[in-house]
């Protein structure tokens, strides 16, 4: 009888049980796509952009060419293929005036000052980052680099969130395809904890904890894929059944230094994986977040990377209660099965 196995994350004080004794297939996820009934406007589609607040950033298409522009005259221009505009109800905003009426004597208390923004990653409303093409998924890439390198400088933001929510059941409100992107003025308790334990691995052995996991990774069997600048892999104590992590090989604490050529191996690395999970799961909810440092004082012992979570088991009382997680399907079947698939599919 092979036993359940309880693992500890590679940094954080986080346990989860890979459950082998009830171990499901990654195709018993797979659920029959019922008709998702569209919004009667779209209000992030072409010709529509009236409906949301103006453009901060624009990508257009003039005659082939990509120009960078904002909302900043009228008519709104429509020829765009990436629009990034505030949220409309925002988690943290920036007052217009610069008034903030809190009690600063308070200790647990902290103004939600910031910005929230949603990136539109396509002007086509069915357009997904596993089926668009590869220049496309650059663009979008580019345009995260663009607002977090604006938002970033600000002196109040000490983190700046990039993420995406994909299905109703991920969090999605809208079905068009985009992402949102919030800067705060505090740390967030996973990337404190984060940095926290790589400082301390670098302190003691004076190298990259996540350089040295990646290294052990993409010999092991928790491997997807592989090209010359990312490594994709299912992590050793995965919270989510067909969870993966995509790392680039060069160290760098964000991804504000990619390279062309490592956009476009990153961008490789995003579709062939997000690809293989639509194909596998037949199309899954997910979410994505990138996990960087804005403070260039962790450059040389954080890790920038992009965490996948596929939205295919429900945490209930037992992990609510107690913080620890229980996956049905081992790391090692998840990137067996992914890795097939991308080989599948080409």
């Amino acid at each position: 009888m092979v036993c359940n196995e309880i693992r500890k994350d590679y940094l954080m004080n986080r346990w989860v049980v890979i459950a082998t004794e009830r171990s499901r297939r990654p195709t018993d996820f797979v659920k029959s796509k019922a008709d998702s009934a569209k919004e009667k406007v779209c209000p992030l589609c072409v010709g529509n952009e009236a409906l949301t607040p103006q453009a901060v950033l624009l990508y257009l298409n003039e005659k082939g060419k990509i120009i960078k522009d904002a909302d900043n005259h009228q008519p709104r221009k429509k020829n765009w293929i990436i629009r990034v505009v505030p949220n409309l109800y925002p988690a943290f905003s920036y007052p217009l005036d610069g008034s903030c009426n809190v009690d600063r004597r308070a200790v647990n208390l902290v103004n939600a000052v910031g910005h929230h923004e949603v990136l539109v990653e396509s002007p086509n409303h069915d357009e997904d980052l596993s089926s668009t093409k590869l220049e496309q998924l650059i663009n979008l890439i580019n345009a995260y680099i663009d607002r977090l390198d604006t938002l970033g400088s600000k002196p109040y933001v000490k983190h700046v969130a990039i993420f995406r929510n994909y299905g109703k059941e991920a969090g999605a409100s809208l079905t068009h395809a985009h992402s949102q992107i919030i800067a705060m003025p505090i740390l967030p308790r996973v990337i404190k904890e984060e940095i926290k334990a790589s400082r301390n691995f670098y302190d003691k052995n004076k190298k990259c904890v996540f350089c040295e996991i990646i290294e052990n990774e993409k010999k092991g069997p928790r491997l997807i894929f592989q090209n010359s600048g990312f490594v994709v892999f299912a992590p050793y104590a995965s919270i989510q059944p067909l969870e993966f992590w995509i790392f680039p090989k060069k160290h760098n604490s964000t991804l504000l230094a990619l390279t062309k050529s490592e956009k476009n191996l990153f961008a490789e690395s995003m579709k062939k994986s997000l690809s293989a999970l639509r194909v596998l799961v037949n199309d899954p909810p997910y979410n994505y977040g990138f996990h960087i440092s804005i403070n260039k004082k962790t450059q040389k012992y954080y890790h920038w990377h992009l965490e996948v979570y596929p939205k295919l088991s429900i945490w209930a009382g037992f992990e609510k209660s107690t913080g620890i997680y229980i996956n049905t399907v081992p790391p090692e079947i998840a990137a067996l099965e992914l890795s097939k698939t991308i080989k599948k599919i080409g």
